[in-house]
């Protein structure tokens, strides 16, 4: 299993808003191609608390792929 080294750096954490006018954010690569999307937030500070939880908890050995069936 990988470790994910980019979830603690903020640098790397985009804030975007849809053309929904809905938040979210990107997690981007040290090259900077968008590695993962979040979620649609209804507001600017559920994405920041999103953000704060990727950052807090995002750096893990276990990755766990959830589209496979």
């Amino acid at each position: 299993m990988s470790q994910h080294k980019n979830s603690h750096s903020q640098n790397i954490l985009a804030k975007e808003t849809a053309k929904n006018d809905k938040p979210y954010f990107n997690l981007k690569a040290a090259n900077h191609q968008i590695i993962g999307t979040s979620q649609m937030y209804s507001s600017t500070s559920g994405r920041d608390n999103g953000i704060r939880s990727v950052m807090e908890n995002g750096n893990t050995s276990t990755i766990k792929d959830l589209t496979a069936g």
